[in-house]
C-alpha cells in the first residue's frame, strides 16, 4: 500500500492538532478527579467478592453468542427481572453498553413518521442512534422545554401525523446541570408523545434510594429510563427500562441487541449485587452528596465558580490549547484531570471537567483546588 492512501487520515490528525482537538489515550495516573466511579463502587471489596462467588458457583466471564443464539444466560435475565423491580418498571434489557443501548432505541423505536426532538447536549450515542434512525429529528437548545413545544407544534402544522419522541439526559455529563424532567413529562403527555431519559450520571447517584431522577416517572407507559452501568455502578452495560411491547419490539428489530455478543453473565452477576448495594448502602450517597458540597464552596472561593449542585463541576477555560496545559501540569503535581474540548462540548468552552467520587477525602479536594486555582491564574495571565 503506498504512503497516499494514507495520507488523507494523516491529514485529518494534522487538521486535529493544529486546532489542539488531538484525542490520545492517557493512563491512569494520580489522585482520581476525572472517573465516573462516584460512588467508588468498582473497586469495592463487596462487589469483588459477589463476582468472585459468581465465579465460584460457574458464571462464565464469556456469553458464547448472542442473547438469541445461546448467549442468553440466567444471570442476564435474574439481573432483568431484579432492575425492572428496582426500578419499577414492566421490563429491562441489558445491554453491553450504554452506547448500545441508545443506538438501539433510537435506531428501532421511532418510526417512518414520528418525530425526535432532543435536546443539544444529549449523549453522542444518542446522536448516532437517531442519525440511523428513519424518524425525522430535530435538534433544540439545551434545557429549553419551550423550544421542544415549539418543534413538536411545527412539526404538527407541516403535517407530521406521527409520535414526537422528546429525549434528554437528566443530569447532563459535562456542565452538571438538570433536566425539568416533570415539565417534560407534561409536554410529552400533552403531545400524545414519548418521553426517553438517559440516566446515565444519576442512577445511583440521585433519587429515591439512588433509582435517579425520573425514578417517579418510569412507571408511566410512555416513559423510557436508560440507566448506564459503568458509571455510579461501578461495573458495565446499561439497563433500558420500558414497557414489555417495546422490550419485545427491540429483541426483534435492534440490529445491535440481535447481532451482537451478550454481554459478560460475569458482569450481570456483578450489576445485580450493584444493586443492592445502592439499596443497602445509602450511606454512600451521603458521603457523596457532603463531598460536592465541599468541593463547591471551594470552587466557589478559590475560582469563583459557580457549584453546579452535582458531582460533576465543570471549570470553562475556553481556550483549547490552554486547557490542555492546564490538565498536563494537574496531572504531573499528582491529580488527574482531563481536558475536555469541542466537539464533545461546544465551541469556546473547553473545560476541565471536576468529578467527585468517593476515591477522594476532603483533604485531597481542598488541595487540589488549590492547585486547579494556581495553575489557572499563571497559565492565562
Amino acid at each position: 500500500m503506498s504512503a497516499l492512501a494514507l495520507a488523507r487520515y494523516q491529514t485529518t490528525l494534522a487538521g486535529l492538532e493544529r486546532r489542539s482537538r488531538m484525542r490520545e489515550l492517557v493512563a491512569q495516573q494520580g489522585v482520581d478527579f476525572t472517573s465516573n466511579d462516584y460512588l467508588g463502587l468498582a473497586n469495592a471489596p463487596r462487589l469483588k467478592a459477589a463476582i468472585s462467588a459468581a465465579m465460584e458457583r460457574g458464571v462464565p466471564a464469556g456469553a458464547g453468542g448472542s442473547r438469541l443464539l445461546r448467549g442468553n444466560h440466567p444471570e442476564h435475565e435474574a439481573l432483568e427481572a431484579e432492575a425492572a423491580a428496582f426500578f419499577g418498571v414492566e421490563k429491562v434489557l441489558y445491554f453491553g453498553s450504554g452506547f448500545a443501548a441508545n443506538v438501539a432505541l433510537f435506531s428501532s423505536l421511532p418510526q417512518r413518521g414520528d418525530l425526535i426532538v432532543h435536546d443539544a447536549l444529549i449523549h453522542a450515542s444518542a446522536h448516532d442512534g437517531i442519525a440511523a434512525s428513519k424518524a425525522e429529528a430535530v435538534t433544540v437548545p439545551h434545557n429549553d422545554v419551550e423550544a421542544f413545544d415549539q418543534a413538536i407544534g411545527r412539526w404538527r402544522e407541516r403535517g407530521g401525523k406521527g409520535r414526537p419522541w422528546i429525549a434528554v439526559e437528566s443530569l447532563y455529563s459535562m456542565d452538571g446541570d438538570r433536566a425539568p424532567l416533570a415539565e417534560f413529562a407534561e409536554l410529552a403527555l400533552r403531545h400524545d408523545g414519548f418521553l426517553v431519559v438517559d440516566e446515565a450520571h444519576a442512577a445511583g447517584v440521585l433519587g429515591s434510594d439512588g433509582r435517579g431522577l425520573a425514578s417517579e416517572l418510569e412507571k408511566h407507559c410512555n416513559v423510557l429510563v436508560l440507566h448506564t452501568c459503568g458509571k455510579a455502578l461501578g461495573v458495565s452495560g446499561a439497563l433500558l427500562g420500558m414497557p414489555i411491547v417495546f422490550a419485545d419490539y427491540l429483541v426483534n428489530r435492534a440490529r445491535n441487541f440481535i447481532y451482537s455478543t451478550a454481554p459478560s453473565p460475569l458482569m450481570a452477576a456483578g450489576v445485580r449485587e450493584a444493586l443492592r448495594m445502592i439499596a443497602d448502602e445509602p450511606e454512600r450517597r451521603l458521603r457523596l452528596e457532603n463531598l460536592k458540597s465541599f468541593a463547591g464552596e471551594q470552587l466557589r472561593a478559590r475560582l469563583g465558580v459557580d457549584p453546579s449542585g452535582s458531582q460533576i463541576q465543570p471549570v470553562i477555560i475556553g481556550d483549547n490549547a490552554c486547557s490542555l496545559r492546564i490538565a498536563d501540569r494537574m496531572q504531573e503535581a499528582g491529580y488527574d484531570l482531563r481536558a475536555i474540548r469541542p466537539p464533545t462540548v461546544p465551541d469556546g468552552t473547553a473545560r476541565l471537567r471536576v468529578s467527585i467520587t468517593l476515591n477522594v477525602v476532603e483533604d485531597q479536594i481542598a488541595d487540589m483546588v488549590a492547585k486547579l486555582a494556581t495553575v489557572i491564574e499563571e497559565e492565562t495571565r
